[in-house]
Parts: structure tokens; C-alpha cells; sequence
């Protein structure tokens, strides 16, 4: 349905929160933390979203693509405009699921190239869902406490590539380290305020164990800000995939 201009100032400014700033026709939606917000979500596209697109020769078309915890829909949409032929967001809060179908919406993207639905990704169904060429796994891994589990659900539904962007613990060994974190945060995990932050090696370890291989993308900012825990250590982008030769990367990356 078309979203009427009068209405669309109204209808951000009704949602609690925007975590991402999208340009709905002139209007801009407030994101959580302003101008360095969107100065690291341009920096985060052009590390590991656009090295994928231009890995899958340029454009992700004839693809179909899985975004978990979608959140209001920014990774999904940039995967439409790279010419996805279809995206299906899934996040546990109604909030987010409402704010993505308003962007498409407001947007105009087709109806048949997306669906937004509200559930928990350890209950993701591949006879209700089918096969996925790409999953997005963007700022998810961290807030969840089975990710041994995601993993195992997600080479389900994943024929070939996975990407990954998570906090990690900076030591060198393959583990999980448990951090608290308060579930009344919107971008935070819904039910559980106990979360494991992998080690690099262990994000390699967990992805091999299903079938990908993996590679991880070395920071290369021109410019940190907004992006200090990239420069920490504390913040890595992985590529993971069953089919796709990743020594074609074009990107800066280290095996584990």
C-alpha cells in the first residue's frame, strides 16, 4: 500500500526507536544515535555488504535472501536495491517488523519481493520458508546464547553463502564468553539477558562444523569514527559459504 507524504513525518515519529536512518521520500527517520549512527552503518555497507554484492559478480539478482533480526529492514533493503529477487526479514519484536514493511511501503518496493515476519529465529522452518542463497546473520550472533544452534538451523535453509557481523572476545582461543546485557534494549535479545560473544576462532569452528568455509575480513577504515570497536578488536565481519570461491574476495581477509 502506498504510504500518503502528509503521513509519513507522522508515522516515524510514532515508532519508540530507530536504530537505522532511512530517507522515506525527503523524510528522515531518527537514528539512536545520530550522525556517527549513520556515519557506521554507511562504513559497515561499505565493508562487508558491498564486497558480497561485488563477490556475486556485482548484483544479487536471482537471489533470494534471509535477514535475521532485521530489525527495521536496512540490510533487507539494501538487498532489494542490489537486486535481490526476494528478501524475508525475521525479528522477535513487533516494533521492528512494523517499521520494515513501512519503509518497503513508503518505498514502493513490489509486495512479492518481501515479507517481514514476526518470529524467533531458533524457530525458523525451511518447509515454510524454503532455500535461501544468501543469510544475512548482521549484529545477531552476539545476543543470543545457542549459537551453535542458530548455525545448525541456518545451514538448513542456506544453500551457499552466509555473512556474518558480530562482537566478538579478542582472545585467541575458540570459545564463548558470557555477557549480561538488559533485554529492555531494542536491539538486544527479548528473553534472555545472559548472551555469548564468540572468539574469532570459535565463529570459524562453529561455521565448519556445518559445511562453510570461512574467511574473515580485516578492518581497513580510512576512518574509525563510529566504528571503535572494529579498531579494538572487538567487532569482526565473516564470510562463510558452501559454494561461492571466497578467494575471489575483494577485500583484506585472514583465515583461522
Amino acid at each position: 500500500m502506498k504510504q500518503p507524504e502528509q503521513d509519513i513525518q507522522a508515522r516515524i515519529d510514532s515508532f519508540e526507536q530507530w536504530h537505522y536512518q532511512f530517507d522515506l521520500k525527503g523524510h528522515l527517520t531518527p537514528a539512536v544515535r545520530g550522525e556517527k549512527s549513520v556515519l557506521r552503518h554507511a562504513r559497515r555497507k561499505a565493508h562487508f555488504f558491498d564486497p558480497m554484492v561485488k563477490l556475486f559478480g556485482g548484483s544479487l539478482c536471482g537471489k533470494r535472501v534471509l535477514d535475521l533480526g532485521c530489525n527495521a529492514g536496512f540490510w533487507s533493503l539494501n538487498a532489494i536495491e542490489a537486486g535481490a529477487d526476494f528478501v524475508q526479514g525475521v525479528d522477535v519484536r513487533q516494533m521492528h517488523i512494523d517499521q520494515a514493511n513501512f519503509v518497503f511501503e513508503t518505498l514502493e518496493v513490489a509486495p512479492e519481493r518481501y515479507d517481514f515476519s514476526l518470529g524467533n529465529v531458533f524457530d525458523l522452518d525451511p518447509e515454510a520458508l524454503g532455500q535461501f542463497d544468501v543469510v544475512l546473520c548482521l549484529g545477531l550472533l552476539y545476543h543470543i546464547n545457542r549459537p551453535i544452534e542458530l548455525l545448525e538451523n541456518i545451514a538448513r535453509l542456506n544453500t551457499d553463502l552466509l555473512l556474518i557481523d558480530t562482537a566478538v572476545d579478542s582472545a585467541p582461543q575458540s570459545f564463548l564468553r558470557i555477557v549480561h546485557e538488559p533485554t529492555d534494549d531494542p536491539r538486544n535479545a527479548v528473553d534472555q539477558e545472559l548472551v555469548f560473544w564468540p572468539t574469532c576462532k570459535a565463529v570459524f569452528d562453529m561455521t565448519r562444523l556445518f559445511g562453510y568455509d570461512t574467511t574473515m575480513l580485516i578492518p581497513d577504515f580510512d576512518d574509525y569514527t563510529g566504528l571503535e570497536d572494529f579498531r579494538a578488536g572487538g567487532r569482526r565481519a565473516f564470510f562463510s559459504a558452501k559454494q561461492t570461491d571466497l578467494s575471489t574476495l575483494d577485500a583484506k581477509t585472514e583465515v583461522l
